[in-house]
């Protein structure tokens, strides 16, 4: 190299303003090599003894026959040297190939990164089996449309990856709570009579504020004549609103006649007491709570009940809930919790009056103090507060879960705040231990995302019929 070249004196002031000093680094061009310079830079202040060594480290490179260096420009502030463009290419060829290996690497592992997570995914989610399509139009179900929908593995239920975003959920208030206590009275006076002829024997259920009693009804026309009955009441803590829902919620079945639903008959109103609802008895009681029995009990146990004694309650319901739809009655809240049964394996639905107390797992609030059966809700009803008949249907797959697990909780790992992104993302309950395909099938459909793709009650009652008979014929 030949000697560096300044543009500055030896000695002197140093600049008050922002200024920029240049050094001149040029190469003889005789040899090819890598030099390391040092500059130094020494400032005095006001004493000989008060200075301060400046040190800027440059690696130079110089290359055989090539032209004269040009200038190389050392910023004083950022300590920056610039090099001549033609010197400088192999250092900038270096640099991008550095970059250019790093660039790959990153994209490398990007890749690496998607594909195990779509790998996970894949190993939590299934298509649905093509043997859904030919059972379903086999029993002249509407199959989705949508050929992509995925659900659980039978063999991983309910273990999906939590769903961290979930779309606002827009809620409503609930329109009991704008009717007052002495609206919902007015509404069932026509059919109140008086505390004399209930007697209270056995409580059935009991929850915070409600009860349920096993009750005797006296005739009025002959006092020796009793029927027994369920009798829905509150306690002394509950509060007016709890007893206005009580009274509203009873009403939902009241005035329809099929042989599987329970609406009330009475109810008991009188200043001073407590209000009752009286309703035909069912000595086995509640559905959801008789399933569960059946789970503990042994299989010799006169309790113990086969899987066409299931399908056989799932169609029971089926035609119960088909009468609504045809009367264009809406449900909201179909589930086994608001079934009864008796020994003869009858099943009625009932209304849903005194279910968020006696069941308070199955409610949940998602933020406005209105419980919910989220897990047993359409992706409609829990967005948009929309119910329909077809909300009804989906309602209705997962009581035909229910009867097929004997009454476990579906979804019971999931957040009920993420509940409505599980579904959305095609996400549903698994198939049941021991569920026939063809069973599994018709559950699926009613779960399907559009409510006009979901098969109708009518074709619900034709397809368990057609399956239960099957099932006799190996019986």
């Amino acid at each position: 190299m030949d000697m560096p070249q300044v543009n500055i004196s030896v000695q002197g002031e140093v600049p008050r303003t922002l200024s920029v000093f240049r050094v001149e680094l040029s190469c003889t061009g005789k040899v090819d090599s890598e030099v390391m310079i040092l500059m130094q830079l020494n400032l005095t202040v006001n004493s000989s003894k008060n200075f301060t060594v400046l040190n800027f480290k440059r690696r130079k490179m110089c290359y055989k026959k090539l032209e004269e260096v040009k200038t190389s420009a050392l910023d004083k502030n950022t300590s920056r040297t610039i090099y001549d463009p033609v010197h400088a290419a192999p250092t900038t060829s270096t640099r991008v190939f550095y970059i250019s290996v790093g660039v790959c690497c990153a994209v490398i592992f990007l890749v690496a990164i998607i594909l195990a997570v779509l790998h996970l995914h894949s190993m939590k989610r299934i298509e649905l089996d093509d043997s859904i399509s030919a059972s379903s139009s086999s029993q002249g179900l509407s199959q989705p449309s949508t050929q992509t929908t995925q659900y659980l593995r039978a063999d991983t239920p309910n273990n999906a990856t939590p769903i961290t975003s979930y779309p606002t959920l827009r809620i409503e208030k609930n329109d009991l709570r704008s009717v007052t206590l002495l609206e919902a009275k007015a509404k069932v006076k026509d059919i109140a009579i008086s505390r004399e002829r209930i007697t209270l024997k056995d409580v059935l259920q009991e929850g915070t504020f409600g009860r349920i009693f096993h009750g005797i009804l006296v005739d009025e026309k002959d006092p020796n004549k009793e029927k027994q009955a369920f009798v829905k009441t509150v306690k002394d803590q509950a509060s007016e609103i709890q007893v206005t829902m009580m009274l509203t919620e009873s009403c939902k079945l009241r005035g329809l006649h099929h042989r599987n639903l329970l609406p009330i008959t009475h109810v008991c109103i009188e200043e001073g007491e407590k209000p009752m609802v009286i309703l035909p008895y069912m000595n086995w009681g509640n559905l959801k709570l008789f399933l569960r029995q059946c789970k503990l009990v042994e299989a010799n146990n006169p309790q113990a009940i086969s899987q066409q004694d299931l399908v056989h309650m799932a169609i029971q319901i089926a035609c119960g809930m088909s009468y609504l739809a045809r009367r264009e009655v809406i449900h909201k809240d179909l589930a086994a919790r608001n079934c009864v049964i008796d020994d003869t394996l009858q099943v009625k639905i009932t209304d849903n009056a005194l279910s968020r107390d006696l069941f308070p797992m199955d409610y949940h609030c998602l933020g406005d103090n209105e419980n919910r059966p989220v897990r047993w809700m359409a992706l409609e009803s829990l967005v948009n507060n929309e119910f329909s008949s077809a909300s009804d249907v989906w309602a209705f797959g997962v009581t035909l879960w229910e009867l097929m697990t004997l009454g476990q909780t579906p979804y019971v790992d999931i957040d009920p705040f993420e509940m409505a992104a599980y579904l959305k993302d095609g996400y549903r309950i698994a198939q049941p231990i021991n569920c026939p395909d063809e069973l599994f099938a018709v559950m699926a459909c009613c779960w399907a995302l559009d409510p006009e793709e979901r098969p109708k009650f009518q074709q619900l009652v034709q397809c368990l019929t057609e399956f239960h008979a099957a099932l006799g014929a190996y019986v």
